[in-house]
């Protein structure tokens, strides 16, 4: 094999056979590649995209680099759930303990946030003692006696998809669906899991700002699962606005715990919801998963999949020192809550990180004191900033210009589950 004529068949628009594919993911993980010839692939595949059997090729290729978790002994059904992320989306939180209450096994192997989006993993670890690392032995004892874990992926799963998406970054190749897609599968084929249910997000806070776009990965991501064995599909829900009431980690930690205790707003409740039965459909359970969610036993399940990773929930959440609120500025009903912005806000003021390395507050944030549909009167507060010092407000201000829109007449109200992908 060269692997300039692989670069080539590439960049010339031809499509790279399994040989081919094998070999290079090989040499790649093993370190034999230069990075600047695996730029040059993704670029090449940046622009002329991949074949089904292609691109379920390079999947399996990126699952064989590393370990596979093995989860027979487990003993129980299992199913993830996967979001593309957004602003104030914590639904993992209430969604893995809500699952793991039928029975089932939830195997979320989680990651940290980058920009405008929160992870999952650094709103968890505001929790007092909480760890995100699990042996394999520990996540298999833990699904078998509890059945949810919320953790990060160890270094041996899927090592090519992690090199990659460092190349990629950097590379500005990330907005590929080819390998977006390979990216997310891969990870989820590696963890072990049965079936896969997608939510992908589209809208202004949304890594797929354009709808058909996001429908466009959401098809890709479910042929891919399915052709590569694991039962999967999508529901697009929409990103126009926060989701829930608050962004930043310990913000919503709290906001999670709510839902859990059967408060909560609606719209994070009806994702959830949307979700649950998704999950609860591809697992053969006829129920309805509101019914679990007020009985609380989700709630006792959450605390103890907590308690297992060390944290400890009766020592309460970090709360930031220092308050700032964004008030209307007329009098009417909020008609837009820009969600990039307010997402921006929460990162300026510690909630997310610019670089990989870089540590994250886990009490800044923005809480929404309104949000769109809601009637207010000027001098009203909208928005809560949280933040660990005052020299970060005023460029999370600056990112809130023109955020904010307040109409006479109320606006009217757009779906949150926008279409669901199957096959």
């Amino acid at each position: 094999m060269d692997v300039i004529e692989i670069i080539q068949t590439k960049r010339d628009g031809r499509t790279l056979n399994k040989e081919q594919i094998d070999w290079f993911i090989n040499n790649f993980s093993a370190g034999h590649i230069p990075d600047e010839q695996t730029a040059a692939l993704a670029m090449s595949i940046y622009f002329n995209g991949m074949e089904t059997d292609e691109l379920t090729n390079w999947t399996k290729a990126m699952v064989s680099s590393g370990v596979t978790l093995d989860l027979n002994s487990v003993g129980k059904h299992t199913v993830d759930k996967h979001s593309t992320g957004g602003v104030g989306d914590k639904v993992s939180l209430i969604l893995v303990p809500l699952i793991a209450s039928y029975g089932l096994a939830v195997p979320q192997l989680s990651g940290r946030g980058l920009g405008h989006g929160g992870g999952t993993l650094d709103k968890m670890e505001s929790i007092s003692g909480w760890t995100a690392s699990l042996s394999e032995k520990e996540m298999l004892t833990q699904l078998r006696e509890i059945g949810g874990i919320i953790a990060a992926a160890n270094e041996n799963i899927n090592p090519a998809d992690r090199h990659l998406y460092a190349l990629r970054d950097v590379t500005h190749t990330v907005d590929s669906i080819p390998l977006i897609a390979s990216s997310i599968i891969s990870k989820k084929i590696a963890e072990g899991t049965d079936a896969l249910v997608l939510d992908v997000k589209t809208g202004s806070g949304a890594f797929m700002v354009e709808l058909e776009n996001a429908r466009e990965l959401a098809k890709t991501m479910v042929e891919l699962g399915e052709n590569s064995g694991m039962k999967t599909v999508a529901l697009i829900t929409s990103m126009e606005t926060v989701l829930g009431k608050t962004a930043g980690n310990a913000l919503e930690v709290s906001e999670s715990l709510e839902v859990l205790e059967g408060g909560g707003p609606e719209d994070l409740i009806e994702v959830t919801l949307a979700l649950a039965q998704e999950m609860l459909e591809l697992t053969n359970i006829d129920a309805d998963p509101s019914e679990m969610l007020a009985s609380g036993k989700p709630r006792e399940l959450f605390e103890k999949m907590v308690s297992a990773q060390g944290g400890d929930l009766s020592k309460g959440l970090p709360e930031a020192e220092f308050k700032k609120t964004i008030e209307a500025s007329e009098t009417g009903y909020i008609s837009k809550l820009d969600c990039r912005s307010v997402g921006i806000a929460a990162w300026r003021l510690g909630a997310g990180r610019a670089k990989k390395e870089d540590p994250v507050s886990p009490t800044a944030g923005v809480v929404c004191l309104a949000k769109p549909g809601d009637q207010i009167r000027t001098g009203e507060p909208v928005l809560e900033l949280h933040g660990d010092n005052n020299d970060s407000f005023d460029s999370a201000i600056e990112a809130l210009d023109g955020a904010i829109e307040i109409s006479e007449v109320a606006p009217n109200n757009y779906p949150l589950i926008l279409d669901k992908i199957f096959t």
